[in-house]
């Protein structure tokens, strides 16, 4: 089973994306994003979706 969310970390080791490329699509609305006490998760569906082009 697969983590609902994930750090920005995390996010970076999972897609070999870059931690500035996340936090632009963040900033821009393309990644979903909680907020979790000072933590910011990244939604895995939405991160997906960014990786397989469909945002």
């Amino acid at each position: 089973m697969e983590p609902i969310a994930l750090s920005v970390s995390d996010a970076v080791k999972a897609s070999g994306l870059g931690k500035t490329t996340l936090y632009e699509a963040m900033a821009d609305g393309r990644l979903e994003t909680r907020k979790v006490g000072r933590k910011r998760l990244i939604l895995t569906r939405s991160l997906r979706r960014l990786i397989e082009g469909e945002v």
